[in-house]
């Protein structure tokens, strides 16, 4: 019986062009996601769009559009980004859908009736860019104007009715979750940031707006609508058809087994998402991970900085597994990555051109000339070979702890590491010398086709339009992968034809 594995994006304020944040996010998720399948579980891979709140509610009002007609269309935009990632995703949710306000006021209600909300006034500074309201030492002033330190979005100071949830009754409680929980959140410099803050103090949360409309009311007074972040973190829970806790969905992936969010909402996730959660008598996640973000130049991209990068234009240009492969081997996970077009080049040339696309194609190519695509009956490992072939066989259990720490930088070192030595051993062997030795010519080639097999699954999950392309070459489907083959040294049958591929990546 399968074991099931649950992973969640952070579900994205729908803005009109998605940038290269949207697009690292998902990828590595789907990356995630990819693994897990072929390593045997039901995975259930989420992600969806943020609705409600005060920006969107005053974006609509600006391109003089009915609020829920324009989430619909800048949502549609982002669904259609998921086809265009090649994401694997099981479920798109939008919090304006009716599951999710079923979902989202049960978890109120529950609140509410244990005594963890109350009614009460808040004044203090809010940023409707990041919906988050900061304390006096997380804003500072630049040219008379107040901004959030951590991301330069500006804030204004607001006073009005709100419903409060008890946050600090919760602080001890959350140490001791992280304390029992050691892995809840990683990468450990982020766990490290998470933990001081809430050493440092936790003050009860505004958990309602008055305000404005654009949101799920609060159940018990319509005067208010939720704050976002109440609202929109729920929506881990909608896709399960929570509250039905007997849903087969709910009972099989909740709790979450990953969240991979961006490290400007660590705190929404790492701090209030678990409370919630505990407060109203429910299991926090198993793990949030927070990466980096993606840099232009040395500054975060951003709308308001307008220095985004947009993916679909990179992907039109260089393609669509180039861009995924760059963001997952170069962009370190868990820091902050700078992206370039020269950067890009340069990857695709001498990894995904030079060291991937041309070891296949000799191979292959070589196969063809000198037997015709057939794989011969007659193979014949000598220790040299059987060596390279096993060290898949030795480093099995290693990967399988790169995927379970999120250690995907290792996990790609690998994989490089291992194109370098297919393609240094095709050289040694040099089956061009042995054609007088059919035998050793035959082993050459067979041996050469098992170590592209091999690596090419560990690369489906990162660049799997390509990886599917060739392992089809060898007549293995989709359906068919699974990661415990690369331990399989006589998987490619013997008296079977190949296909012949062409030029996997072009050379820029």
């Amino acid at each position: 019986m399968a074991k099931n594995y649950y992973i969640t994006t952070p579900i994205y304020y729908p803005s009109a062009k998605p940038h290269m944040g949207h697009a690292y996010s998902s990828i590595i998720a789907d990356f995630f996601a990819r693994f897990k399948r072929i390593q045997g579980y039901n995975v259930f891979y989420l992600t969806g769009t943020d609705e409600h709140g005060q920006k969107i509610e005053r974006a609509a009002k600006e391109n003089n559009k009915d609020t829920l007609l324009f989430c619909n269309e800048i949502s549609q935009i982002f669904k259609d980004l998921t086809k265009k990632l090649n994401l694997s995703n099981n479920d798109f949710i939008r919090t304006t859908e009716d599951r999710h306000k079923k979902s989202a006021t049960n978890i109120w209600n529950i609140l509410e009736k244990k005594g963890e909300i109350y009614l009460s006034k808040y004044s203090g500074w809010y940023s409707v860019s990041d919906e988050a309201f900061y304390s006096e030492d997380e804003i500072e002033d630049i040219d008379g104007k107040k901004q959030s330190i951590s991301s330069g979005s500006p804030v204004e100071w607001v006073e009005e009715e709100s419903y409060f949830f008890k946050l600090s009754k919760w602080q001890e409680s959350l140490l001791k979750f992280y304390s029992e929980n050691e892995n809840f959140i990683l990468p450990i410099s982020r766990k490290n940031e998470v933990i001081s803050f809430v050493k440092s103090g936790l003050k009860d949360l505004s958990v309602s707006r008055k305000s404005f409309k654009w949101g799920i009311p609060v159940p018990s007074n319509s005067d208010h609508v939720m704050y976002v972040w109440l609202d929109a973190l729920t929506n881990y829970l909608s896709a399960l058809n929570y509250p039905n806790e007997n849903d087969k969905l709910y009972k099989d992936f909740w709790p979450a087994d990953l969240h991979i969010i961006g490290k400007d909402i660590l705190r929404f996730h790492a701090v209030y998402w678990p409370a919630f959660l505990l407060a109203a008598g429910i299991k926090p996640p198993k793990r949030v991970y927070g990466h980096g973000w993606i840099l232009s130049g040395d500054q975060k991209m951003s709308k308001s900085k307008g220095n985004i990068l947009d993916p679909l234009q990179i992907i039109q240009t260089y393609g669509l597994d180039p861009l995924r492969y760059y963001l997952i081997k170069e962009v370190s996970f868990g820091n902050d990555g700078n992206i370039s077009e020269e950067k890009l080049e340069n990857c695709i040339n001498s990894d995904l051109a030079n060291n991937y696309g041309n070891l296949c194609q000799r191979v292959i190519s070589f196969c063809e000339k000198n037997a015709n695509l057939k794989i011969s009956e007659s193979i014949n490992f000598t220790d040299n070979d059987k060596s390279i072939l096993s060290i898949y066989e030795k480093k099995f259990d290693e990967i399988l702890k790169f995927i379970d720490k999120q250690d995907i930088n290792s996990y790609i070192n690998f994989i490089v590491t291992q194109l370098f030595a297919a393609n240094k051993y095709f050289n040694d062997e040099a089956p061009w010398k042995k054609k007088s030795d059919e035998l050793r010519l035959n082993t050459i080639i067979y041996t050469s086709l098992e170590l592209i097999r091999k690596v090419t699954i560990l690369l489906y999950p990162i660049i799997p339009a390509t990886s599917l392309k060739v392992l089809k070459s060898f007549g293995i489907e989709e359906k068919d992968l699974k990661f415990e083959t690369i331990i399989d040294h006589n998987y490619i049958k013997k008296g079977s034809k190949i296909k012949k591929i062409g030029i996997l990546f072009k050379k820029i």
